[in-house]
């Protein structure tokens, strides 16, 4: 039986043999299919870095947060400055947007409050992930933000409001910049106006804070040093009830008029106390006092035909009108305040300053703000074709000469404007406001 066995196994393994032949050099059809997955495997993984690496190199959003008074002393000027703010956001979005996506935006209340103002720039700097502010209003307000906020955090910012000199010497690294006027510009010129109005000798009555202290001084040289005039200054506190003994510690000199430098609160209380004791019939004002709410607290009976300065534009410039006309659009009436045509500017510009720099990086906007404000360079307007091809061209490397709803923004070493222009406006009889002229600087 095991003879007859072998012979059995025997061929049994060679049929074996038979039916799996072949060539072993050659690979087998299963090895060839696991091979050509593994190198489109590979294939995979190499395009998914690739993509990667290219998403990577594309920013994400620019966030851009306005910071404003929106309740308080400065709640009606700060509101408008929020709707030329969000017209800046929608015009920047209907011309493509930054890095080819729509900016974002976030909105910060100050309620005209310092410690608010850099509670609310820290919220949307660490928690919203803020890159850049347009803000604040008060020249104490933005000062606070930039020394213990964004000039820390490497955070550009652009104030359209502030004034005051302080901003000039702020320890904010660079990053704080304006698009209004230094009051070392603004106070000669309303000391010009109170020349021009006939007044040698004024009582001068301030707020006392960071922007009132730097207008009041400023003016005051001027008054004296550029006009021979004489002036008596007195500091007020926001908040009283009464403001009578500050009214008549300006008096000391016999003055023939009265310079207000306060908000429209405590102005209100300045004026009727004023005129209700006979103390003084003839005033001249300081920018916040071109509110409706002044003179129709007082009426034009008393206010009529009286003088102010506030921050003026580019007369009639095609940007200028291309932008009114937007506004009206947009709101179905006319802007009425002065820093709304600012905000705007200073949203545009960010705008402009990250596309050139492809980069939502603080330092690298900051780096292109001086790039994109003054000439020479492609003139941008305020408007949305012409902000299209402006953001084209920072993409492209190109300088910009940002020609503003209110002005240039060239701006020198300390983040002042190089060029502007200061506005002389009146109240009327009738309870109106009317802008009579402007003083160039710079030009």
């Amino acid at each position: 039986m095991q003879r007859l066995l072998l012979p059995v196994v025997l061929a049994l393994v060679f049929a074996l043999a038979a039916c799996g032949g072949g060539d072993d050099s050659q690979p087998q059809p299963a090895a060839r299919s696991q091979a050509q997955d593994d190198v489109q495997q590979q294939q995979r993984s190499v395009e998914q870095q690739a993509q990667s690496a290219e998403q990577s190199e594309t920013p994400g959003p620019l966030k851009i947060a306005f910071l404003g008074d929106l309740s308080g002393g400065l709640a009606e000027i700060g509101v408008e400055m929020r709707e030329g703010f969000l017209l800046a956001i929608k015009h920047i979005n209907a011309a493509g947007g930054v890095f080819g996506q729509p900016v974002e935006f976030l909105i910060g209340d100050t309620n005209t409050d310092p410690t608010i103002a850099v509670e609310e720039a820290r919220r949307m700097i660490e928690i919203e992930g803020a890159h850049v502010i347009v803000g604040a209003h008060s020249s104490t307000n933005s000062l606070a933000v930039a020394e213990s906020i964004t000039g820390p955090a490497g955070i550009p910012q652009i104030s359209p409001a502030s004034s005051s000199p302080q901003l000039a010497v702020a320890a904010d690294n660079d990053f704080l910049f304006r698009a209004t006027l230094n009051d070392r510009v603004q106070g000669p010129a309303l000391a010009q106006l109170v020349n021009e109005q006939g007044y040698s000798n004024v009582g001068l009555i301030y707020r006392d804070d960071a922007w009132g202290q730097g207008i009041a001084d400023s003016f005051a040289e001027a008054f004296v040093e550029t006009w021979g005039g004489q002036v008596v200054k007195v500091a007020v506190a926001p908040q009283q009830t009464s403001y009578l003994s500050e009214i008549q510690q300006s008096l000391q000199n016999q003055p023939e008029a009265l310079v207000m430098l306060a908000y429209v609160p405590e102005g209100t209380i300045i004026l009727r106390e004023s005129i209700e004791n006979g103390l003084y019939d003839r005033f001249v004002f300081g920018p916040t006092s071109r509110n409706p709410g002044l003179i129709n607290a007082i009426g034009g009976q008393h206010l009529g035909n009286m003088h102010g300065t506030a921050p003026g534009t580019a007369p009639g410039t095609e940007s200028a009108l291309l932008w009114e006309s937007a506004f009206i659009d947009e709101y179905e009436r006319p802007y009425g305040f002065p820093y709304t045509k600012q905000a705007y500017d200073a949203t545009i510009a960010f705008a402009l300053a990250a596309e050139a720099a492809g980069s939502t990086d603080g330092a690298a906007i900051r780096d292109q703000l001086r790039r994109i404000g003054g000439a020479p360079g492609k003139v941008v307007l305020a408007d949305i074709g012409s902000i299209r091809d402006g953001l084209q061209a920072a993409r492209n490397g190109e300088d910009l000469d940002y020609e503003g709803a209110a002005q240039s923004l060239e701006w020198d070493e300390n983040g002042d404007l190089a060029r502007g222009f200061v506005g002389i406006w009146r109240f009327t009889v009738e309870g109106a406001i009317e802008d009579t002229g402007v003083i160039p600087y710079g030009e």
